[in-house]
Protein backbone atom coordinates (compact mmCIF):
# COMPACT_ATOMS: atom_id res chain seq x y z
CA UNK A 1 0.00 0.00 0.00
CA UNK A 2 1.19 3.15 -0.93
CA UNK A 3 2.17 5.67 2.14
CA UNK A 4 3.62 9.02 -0.07
CA UNK A 5 1.13 11.02 -1.79
CA UNK A 6 1.15 11.44 -5.79
CA UNK A 7 -0.50 12.72 -8.45
CA UNK A 8 -3.66 11.41 -9.88
CA UNK A 9 -5.09 13.80 -12.48
CA UNK A 10 -2.92 15.64 -14.99
CA UNK A 11 -3.58 18.65 -16.90
CA UNK A 12 -6.72 19.56 -17.92
CA UNK A 13 -6.04 18.90 -21.73
CA UNK A 14 -5.02 15.35 -20.65
CA UNK A 15 -7.65 15.32 -18.95
CA UNK A 16 -9.97 16.24 -21.71
CA UNK A 17 -8.72 12.86 -23.59
CA UNK A 18 -9.59 10.67 -20.81
CA UNK A 19 -12.27 7.63 -21.38
CA UNK A 20 -14.86 8.38 -18.58
CA UNK A 21 -16.38 4.55 -19.21
CA UNK A 22 -12.89 3.17 -18.11
CA UNK A 23 -9.63 3.87 -17.35
CA UNK A 24 -8.25 2.33 -20.55
CA UNK A 25 -6.40 6.56 -20.55
CA UNK A 26 -4.94 6.73 -17.27
CA UNK A 27 -1.57 6.73 -16.85
CA UNK A 28 -0.51 3.27 -16.03
CA UNK A 29 1.48 4.82 -12.97
CA UNK A 30 -2.12 6.34 -11.73
CA UNK A 31 -3.76 2.72 -12.09
CA UNK A 32 -0.81 1.03 -10.32
CA UNK A 33 -1.01 3.42 -7.28
CA UNK A 34 -4.67 3.34 -6.75
CA UNK A 35 -4.42 -0.97 -7.12
CA UNK A 36 -1.83 -0.42 -4.68
CA UNK A 37 -4.59 0.11 -1.74
CA UNK A 38 -6.40 -2.65 -0.10
CA UNK A 39 -9.59 -3.39 -1.97
CA UNK A 40 -11.61 -2.12 1.09
CA UNK A 41 -10.25 1.00 0.67
CA UNK A 42 -12.25 1.08 -2.88
CA UNK A 43 -9.41 3.55 -4.34
CA UNK A 44 -10.62 3.35 -8.02
CA UNK A 45 -14.15 4.03 -6.72
CA UNK A 46 -13.22 6.81 -5.11
CA UNK A 47 -10.77 7.74 -7.77
CA UNK A 48 -13.77 7.20 -10.27
CA UNK A 49 -16.45 10.00 -7.86
CA UNK A 50 -14.08 12.73 -8.49
CA UNK A 51 -13.04 12.05 -12.03
CA UNK A 52 -16.72 12.39 -12.39
CA UNK A 53 -16.57 15.73 -10.63
CA UNK A 54 -14.23 17.05 -11.90
CA UNK A 55 -15.77 16.30 -15.51
CA UNK A 56 -18.58 18.63 -14.63
CA UNK A 57 -16.31 21.62 -14.49
CA UNK A 58 -14.00 20.98 -17.49
CA UNK A 59 -15.77 23.30 -19.20
CA UNK A 60 -13.52 26.46 -17.62
CA UNK A 61 -9.18 25.70 -17.01
CA UNK A 62 -8.90 27.82 -14.27
CA UNK A 63 -12.05 26.09 -12.12
CA UNK A 64 -10.98 23.10 -13.33
CA UNK A 65 -7.82 23.15 -11.67
CA UNK A 66 -8.68 24.91 -8.92
CA UNK A 67 -10.99 22.02 -7.88
CA UNK A 68 -8.56 19.19 -9.07
CA UNK A 69 -6.12 20.61 -6.47
CA UNK A 70 -8.81 20.20 -3.45
CA UNK A 71 -11.25 16.75 -4.39
CA UNK A 72 -7.27 15.29 -5.21
CA UNK A 73 -6.06 16.13 -1.98
CA UNK A 74 -9.38 14.71 -0.33
CA UNK A 75 -8.79 11.64 -2.04
CA UNK A 76 -5.26 10.94 -1.21
CA UNK A 77 -6.33 11.75 2.61
CA UNK A 78 -8.57 9.56 2.46
CA UNK A 79 -6.66 6.42 1.12
CA UNK A 80 -3.46 7.45 2.84
CA UNK A 81 -4.57 9.18 6.05
CA UNK A 82 -7.42 8.42 7.18
CA UNK A 83 -7.63 4.61 5.38
CA UNK A 84 -11.47 4.63 4.58
CA UNK A 85 -13.34 4.68 0.87
CA UNK A 86 -13.81 8.53 -0.02
CA UNK A 87 -17.35 8.25 -0.13
CA UNK A 88 -17.68 6.66 3.52
CA UNK A 89 -16.63 9.19 5.09
CA UNK A 90 -18.23 10.84 8.22
CA UNK A 91 -18.36 14.61 9.95
CA UNK A 92 -15.59 13.73 12.44
CA UNK A 93 -13.72 12.50 9.55
CA UNK A 94 -14.75 15.71 7.93
CA UNK A 95 -13.23 17.47 10.46
CA UNK A 96 -9.65 15.71 10.97
CA UNK A 97 -9.51 16.41 7.12
CA UNK A 98 -10.11 20.24 7.92
CA UNK A 99 -7.74 20.16 10.13
CA UNK A 100 -4.71 18.22 8.21
CA UNK A 101 -5.08 21.18 5.54
CA UNK A 102 -4.53 24.16 8.02
CA UNK A 103 -1.62 21.84 9.36
CA UNK A 104 -0.36 19.20 6.88
CA UNK A 105 2.16 16.76 7.56
CA UNK A 106 5.67 18.07 6.16
CA UNK A 107 6.01 15.18 3.39
CA UNK A 108 2.74 16.44 1.95
CA UNK A 109 4.23 19.84 2.02
CA UNK A 110 6.28 21.09 -1.08
CA UNK A 111 7.70 24.25 -3.59
CA UNK A 112 5.91 24.80 -6.66
CA UNK A 113 6.18 22.50 -9.27
CA UNK A 114 4.27 22.45 -12.38
CA UNK A 115 4.61 18.76 -13.71
CA UNK A 116 2.55 16.28 -12.24
CA UNK A 117 4.00 13.40 -14.60
CA UNK A 118 7.41 13.29 -16.72
CA UNK A 119 7.95 11.96 -19.96
CA UNK A 120 10.29 8.82 -20.02
CA UNK A 121 11.77 9.01 -23.59
CA UNK A 122 13.76 10.87 -26.04
CA UNK A 123 13.18 14.60 -26.69
CA UNK A 124 10.77 13.82 -28.53
CA UNK A 125 7.40 13.19 -27.46
CA UNK A 126 6.10 9.82 -29.38
CA UNK A 127 2.88 7.85 -28.55
CA UNK A 128 4.80 5.28 -26.93
CA UNK A 129 6.57 7.20 -24.48
CA UNK A 130 5.54 6.27 -21.28
CA UNK A 131 5.66 8.55 -17.92
CA UNK A 132 5.93 8.79 -14.57
CA UNK A 133 5.10 10.53 -11.41
CA UNK A 134 7.46 13.44 -10.79
CA UNK A 135 8.58 12.85 -7.03
CA UNK A 136 9.11 16.28 -6.53
CA UNK A 137 5.46 17.19 -6.59
CA UNK A 138 3.43 17.66 -3.50
CA UNK A 139 -0.16 18.26 -2.85
CA UNK A 140 0.11 21.29 -0.89
CA UNK A 141 2.92 23.67 -1.85
CA UNK A 142 4.24 27.12 -0.49
CA UNK A 143 5.63 30.01 -2.45
CA UNK A 144 8.07 32.18 -1.05
CA UNK A 145 7.14 35.80 -1.65
CA UNK A 146 8.54 38.38 -4.01
CA UNK A 147 9.84 40.52 -1.49
CA UNK A 148 12.11 37.72 -0.16
CA UNK A 149 13.11 36.68 -3.13
CA UNK A 150 14.34 40.08 -4.44
CA UNK A 151 15.94 40.69 -0.98
CA UNK A 152 17.85 37.80 -0.88
CA UNK A 153 19.20 38.30 -3.85
CA UNK A 154 20.32 42.08 -3.35
CA UNK A 155 22.29 40.90 -0.20
CA UNK A 156 23.62 37.47 -2.60
CA UNK A 157 22.75 35.07 0.06
CA UNK A 158 20.08 32.04 -0.34
CA UNK A 159 16.01 31.88 0.33
CA UNK A 160 15.04 30.67 3.42
CA UNK A 161 12.19 28.03 3.01
CA UNK A 162 8.95 29.51 3.56
CA UNK A 163 6.56 28.04 6.27
CA UNK A 164 3.31 26.56 5.17
CA UNK A 165 0.20 28.62 5.99
CA UNK A 166 -2.89 28.11 4.35
CA UNK A 167 -5.17 31.44 2.95
CA UNK A 168 -8.16 32.25 4.99
CA UNK A 169 -9.93 32.59 1.22
CA UNK A 170 -7.89 28.95 0.66
CA UNK A 171 -9.32 27.54 3.61
CA UNK A 172 -13.01 28.84 2.59
CA UNK A 173 -12.39 27.12 -0.93
CA UNK A 174 -11.58 23.61 0.72
CA UNK A 175 -15.05 23.60 2.41
CA UNK A 176 -16.88 24.88 -0.44
CA UNK A 177 -15.30 22.67 -3.06
CA UNK A 178 -15.24 19.38 -1.31
CA UNK A 179 -18.72 19.96 -0.13
CA UNK A 180 -20.00 20.21 -3.18
CA UNK A 181 -18.06 16.99 -4.06
CA UNK A 182 -20.11 15.05 -1.86
CA UNK A 183 -22.96 16.95 -2.90
CA UNK A 184 -22.77 15.80 -6.17
CA UNK A 185 -21.92 12.25 -4.92
CA UNK A 186 -25.07 12.18 -3.47
CA UNK A 187 -27.01 13.66 -6.60
CA UNK A 188 -25.51 10.69 -8.35
CA UNK A 189 -26.33 8.11 -6.25
CA UNK A 190 -23.05 7.08 -5.60
CA UNK A 191 -23.55 7.37 -1.38
CA UNK A 192 -26.19 7.51 1.22
CA UNK A 193 -24.13 9.52 3.84
CA UNK A 194 -24.67 12.97 5.04
CA UNK A 195 -22.24 14.99 3.53
CA UNK A 196 -19.29 15.19 5.93
CA UNK A 197 -18.00 18.54 4.84
CA UNK A 198 -21.25 20.72 5.00
CA UNK A 199 -22.27 18.67 8.13
CA UNK A 200 -19.43 20.45 10.63
CA UNK A 201 -20.89 22.61 12.31
CA UNK A 202 -18.39 25.08 13.88
CA UNK A 203 -16.87 26.23 10.48
CA UNK A 204 -15.20 29.54 11.88
CA UNK A 205 -12.59 27.10 14.08
CA UNK A 206 -11.12 27.13 10.91
CA UNK A 207 -11.69 30.12 9.05
CA UNK A 208 -11.27 32.36 11.76
CA UNK A 209 -7.72 31.71 12.94
CA UNK A 210 -5.79 34.23 11.27
CA UNK A 211 -6.27 37.84 12.71
CA UNK A 212 -3.15 39.15 11.11
CA UNK A 213 -3.64 42.53 8.73
CA UNK A 214 -3.91 41.93 5.13
CA UNK A 215 -1.68 44.78 3.12
CA UNK A 216 -3.40 45.84 0.44
CA UNK A 217 -1.81 45.13 -2.68
CA UNK A 218 -1.47 48.39 -4.56
CA UNK A 219 1.00 51.07 -5.26
CA UNK A 220 1.61 54.28 -3.70
CA UNK A 221 1.31 57.22 -5.90
CA UNK A 222 4.70 57.74 -5.45
CA UNK A 223 5.06 54.17 -6.56
CA UNK A 224 2.73 54.51 -9.60
CA UNK A 225 4.64 57.53 -11.26
CA UNK A 226 7.78 55.88 -10.73
CA UNK A 227 6.19 52.57 -12.89
CA UNK A 228 4.46 55.05 -15.41
CA UNK A 229 7.23 57.28 -15.57
CA UNK A 230 9.82 54.11 -16.33
CA UNK A 231 7.79 52.62 -19.08
CA UNK A 232 7.51 55.70 -20.60
CA UNK A 233 11.43 56.13 -20.74
CA UNK A 234 11.97 52.68 -21.27
CA UNK A 235 9.19 53.17 -24.80
CA UNK A 236 10.97 56.39 -25.65
CA UNK A 237 14.62 54.96 -25.73
CA UNK A 238 13.77 51.25 -27.08
CA UNK A 239 10.24 51.69 -28.67
CA UNK A 240 10.54 48.32 -31.51
CA UNK A 241 10.61 46.65 -27.97
CA UNK A 242 9.01 48.96 -25.44
CA UNK A 243 6.09 50.98 -27.11
CA UNK A 244 4.22 47.55 -26.69
CA UNK A 245 4.87 47.40 -23.18
CA UNK A 246 4.08 51.39 -22.32
CA UNK A 247 0.59 50.04 -24.26
CA UNK A 248 0.04 47.23 -22.29
CA UNK A 249 0.63 48.94 -18.65
CA UNK A 250 -1.50 51.61 -19.48
CA UNK A 251 -4.19 49.66 -20.68
CA UNK A 252 -4.41 47.18 -17.61
CA UNK A 253 -4.00 50.57 -15.14
CA UNK A 254 -6.77 52.57 -16.80
CA UNK A 255 -9.85 50.25 -17.30
CA UNK A 256 -8.51 47.93 -14.31
CA UNK A 257 -8.01 44.82 -16.00
CA UNK A 258 -6.70 41.30 -15.17
CA UNK A 259 -4.48 39.44 -17.26
CA UNK A 260 -6.90 37.12 -19.01
CA UNK A 261 -8.57 40.45 -20.67
CA UNK A 262 -5.13 41.00 -22.20
CA UNK A 263 -4.66 36.94 -23.35
CA UNK A 264 -8.42 36.24 -24.17
CA UNK A 265 -9.79 32.79 -23.36
CA UNK A 266 -11.22 29.51 -26.17
CA UNK A 267 -14.22 31.54 -27.76
CA UNK A 268 -12.74 35.08 -27.55
CA UNK A 269 -9.41 36.92 -28.80
CA UNK A 270 -8.93 40.74 -27.35
CA UNK A 271 -9.03 42.46 -30.78
CA UNK A 272 -8.69 46.55 -31.50
CA UNK A 273 -12.73 46.12 -32.88
CA UNK A 274 -13.55 45.41 -29.24
CA UNK A 275 -13.27 49.09 -28.75
CA UNK A 276 -16.72 50.69 -30.01
CA UNK A 277 -17.78 54.23 -29.30
CA UNK A 278 -21.51 54.89 -28.75
CA UNK A 279 -23.67 57.59 -29.75
CA UNK A 280 -22.96 59.56 -27.10
CA UNK A 281 -18.78 59.91 -28.03
CA UNK A 282 -18.01 57.34 -24.83
CA UNK A 283 -15.83 54.51 -25.54
CA UNK A 284 -16.28 50.98 -24.26
CA UNK A 285 -14.04 48.29 -24.13
CA UNK A 286 -16.53 44.86 -24.92
CA UNK A 287 -14.67 41.86 -23.17
CA UNK A 288 -15.45 38.01 -21.91
CA UNK A 289 -14.60 37.70 -18.73
CA UNK A 290 -14.33 35.50 -15.80
CA UNK A 291 -16.56 32.48 -16.00
CA UNK A 292 -16.71 33.76 -19.96
CA UNK A 293 -19.31 36.56 -18.99
CA UNK A 294 -19.85 39.15 -21.43
CA UNK A 295 -19.23 42.62 -20.17
CA UNK A 296 -18.49 46.46 -21.32
CA UNK A 297 -15.89 48.14 -19.39
CA UNK A 298 -15.89 52.23 -20.06
CA UNK A 299 -13.07 53.75 -21.18
CA UNK A 300 -11.48 57.04 -20.00
CA UNK A 301 -11.06 59.59 -22.48
CA UNK A 302 -7.08 59.80 -21.29
CA UNK A 303 -6.43 56.65 -22.49
CA UNK A 304 -7.98 56.66 -25.65
CA UNK A 305 -6.35 59.91 -26.44
CA UNK A 306 -2.97 59.59 -25.40
CA UNK A 307 -2.07 55.80 -24.81
CA UNK A 308 -4.07 54.09 -27.15
CA UNK A 309 -3.16 57.06 -29.71
CA UNK A 310 0.58 56.84 -29.06
CA UNK A 311 0.29 52.81 -29.33
CA UNK A 312 -1.82 52.91 -32.84
CA UNK A 313 0.29 55.54 -34.67
CA UNK A 314 3.87 53.62 -33.45
CA UNK A 315 1.91 50.54 -35.26
CA UNK A 316 1.04 52.69 -38.74
CA UNK A 317 -2.54 52.65 -37.88
CA UNK A 318 -5.28 55.60 -37.80
CA UNK A 319 -5.32 57.11 -33.68
CA UNK A 320 -8.56 55.18 -33.07
CA UNK A 321 -9.95 51.37 -33.77
CA UNK A 322 -13.06 51.29 -36.22
CA UNK A 323 -15.91 48.74 -35.76
CA UNK A 324 -14.39 46.70 -38.56
CA UNK A 325 -10.56 46.73 -37.22
CA UNK A 326 -8.68 43.19 -37.75
CA UNK A 327 -5.92 43.93 -35.55
CA UNK A 328 -5.08 42.04 -32.67
CA UNK A 329 -4.97 43.92 -29.33
CA UNK A 330 -1.54 43.05 -28.51
CA UNK A 331 0.90 41.09 -30.93
CA UNK A 332 4.40 39.20 -30.90
CA UNK A 333 7.06 41.48 -32.20
CA UNK A 334 6.67 39.73 -35.02
CA UNK A 335 3.47 40.54 -35.64
CA UNK A 336 1.77 36.99 -34.22
CA UNK A 337 -1.64 38.03 -32.91
CA UNK A 338 -1.48 37.72 -29.18
CA UNK A 339 0.82 36.80 -26.06
CA UNK A 340 0.40 34.53 -23.35
CA UNK A 341 0.11 35.13 -19.65
CA UNK A 342 3.65 34.24 -18.85
CA UNK A 343 5.11 36.86 -21.71
CA UNK A 344 2.97 39.78 -20.47
CA UNK A 345 3.48 39.19 -17.03
CA UNK A 346 7.07 39.30 -18.31
CA UNK A 347 6.78 42.56 -19.75
CA UNK A 348 4.89 44.04 -16.50
CA UNK A 349 7.86 42.76 -14.28
CA UNK A 350 10.47 44.49 -15.77
CA UNK A 351 8.82 47.66 -15.46
CA UNK A 352 8.36 47.22 -11.95
CA UNK A 353 12.24 46.10 -11.29
CA UNK A 354 13.44 49.23 -13.50
CA UNK A 355 11.21 51.55 -11.37
CA UNK A 356 12.43 50.11 -8.25
CA UNK A 357 16.07 50.35 -9.24
CA UNK A 358 15.23 54.36 -10.46
CA UNK A 359 13.43 54.71 -7.05
CA UNK A 360 16.61 53.43 -4.90
CA UNK A 361 19.19 55.64 -7.52
CA UNK A 362 16.84 58.48 -6.47
CA UNK A 363 17.63 58.13 -3.14
CA UNK A 364 13.90 56.86 -1.84
CA UNK A 365 13.99 55.85 1.26
CA UNK A 366 13.33 52.05 2.20
CA UNK A 367 10.17 52.80 3.35
CA UNK A 368 9.23 54.44 0.04
CA UNK A 369 10.40 51.24 -2.06
CA UNK A 370 9.58 48.37 -0.43
CA UNK A 371 6.28 47.15 -1.40
CA UNK A 372 7.80 47.58 -5.14
CA UNK A 373 9.60 44.52 -4.60
CA UNK A 374 6.35 42.60 -4.03
CA UNK A 375 4.34 44.09 -7.27
CA UNK A 376 2.85 41.87 -9.59
CA UNK A 377 0.76 42.64 -12.64
CA UNK A 378 -2.27 42.25 -10.63
CA UNK A 379 -1.49 45.29 -8.64
CA UNK A 380 -1.99 47.56 -11.46
CA UNK A 381 -6.04 46.76 -11.42
CA UNK A 382 -5.73 47.14 -7.54
CA UNK A 383 -3.70 50.36 -7.40
CA UNK A 384 -6.07 52.38 -10.14
CA UNK A 385 -9.52 50.81 -8.43
CA UNK A 386 -7.58 52.35 -5.36
CA UNK A 387 -7.08 55.43 -6.82
CA UNK A 388 -10.42 56.11 -8.53
CA UNK A 389 -12.28 55.02 -5.54
CA UNK A 390 -11.88 58.55 -4.20
CA UNK A 391 -13.83 60.21 -7.35
CA UNK A 392 -16.21 56.95 -8.28
CA UNK A 393 -19.55 56.12 -7.23
CA UNK A 394 -19.93 52.51 -6.09
CA UNK A 395 -21.67 51.16 -8.57
CA UNK A 396 -20.22 52.53 -11.41
CA UNK A 397 -16.84 51.32 -10.04
CA UNK A 398 -18.36 47.64 -9.23
CA UNK A 399 -19.54 47.44 -13.14
CA UNK A 400 -16.19 48.47 -14.64
CA UNK A 401 -14.23 46.05 -12.36
CA UNK A 402 -16.98 43.26 -12.86
CA UNK A 403 -17.16 42.41 -9.01
CA UNK A 404 -20.65 40.30 -9.09
CA UNK A 405 -21.53 41.50 -5.25
CA UNK A 406 -21.04 45.51 -4.46
CA UNK A 407 -20.07 44.67 -0.89
CA UNK A 408 -16.34 43.02 -2.45
CA UNK A 409 -16.03 46.71 -4.21
CA UNK A 410 -17.12 48.84 -1.68
CA UNK A 411 -15.18 46.45 1.46
CA UNK A 412 -12.12 46.26 -0.96
CA UNK A 413 -11.69 49.61 -2.17
CA UNK A 414 -14.25 51.81 0.20
CA UNK A 415 -14.05 50.93 3.82
CA UNK A 416 -10.50 49.87 3.63
CA UNK A 417 -9.16 53.76 2.70
CA UNK A 418 -6.61 53.77 5.87
CA UNK A 419 -4.84 56.61 4.46
CA UNK A 420 -7.51 58.87 4.65
CA UNK A 421 -8.47 57.01 8.24
CA UNK A 422 -5.60 57.76 9.52
CA UNK A 423 -5.23 61.27 7.99
CA UNK A 424 -8.41 62.54 9.63
CA UNK A 425 -7.05 61.69 12.97
CA UNK A 426 -3.39 62.25 12.79
CA UNK A 427 -3.34 65.77 14.09
CA UNK A 428 -5.96 65.71 16.76
CA UNK A 429 -5.04 66.39 20.40
CA UNK A 430 -6.77 65.64 23.67
CA UNK A 431 -5.54 68.49 25.17
CA UNK A 432 -6.25 71.37 22.87
CA UNK A 433 -9.82 71.14 21.64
Amino acid sequence: MATNPLPLFESHDRFLELNHNNLSCEQPVVVSFLKSFPAELEAIDGYKAVRAFLRSYEGNTATFNSYRTHVERLLLWSLIVCKKPLLEMTRQDGERFMEFCIKPAPEWIGPVVKARFQRIGGRKAKETDTFAMNEAWRPFFYTTPKRTIKIAKEENREVEATPYKMAQDTIGQVFAVCGSFFQFATDEGLTNQANPIRAIKQKSKYKQRSTSHVKAKSLTPLQWSFVLDTAKIMADEDPDNHERTLFIVATIFSMYLRVSDLVGRDNWEPMMRDFQKDSNGNWWFYVIGKGNKAAKISVKDEYMKIWMTRYRRFLGMTSAPSPDDQAPLVASLRGRPGLSEGHIRSLVQEVFDKAFQRMRDDGRTEEEVDSLRSASLHWLRHTSATFDAKVREHKDLQADLRHESLATTTDTYYNSLDEERHRSNKNLSIEDR
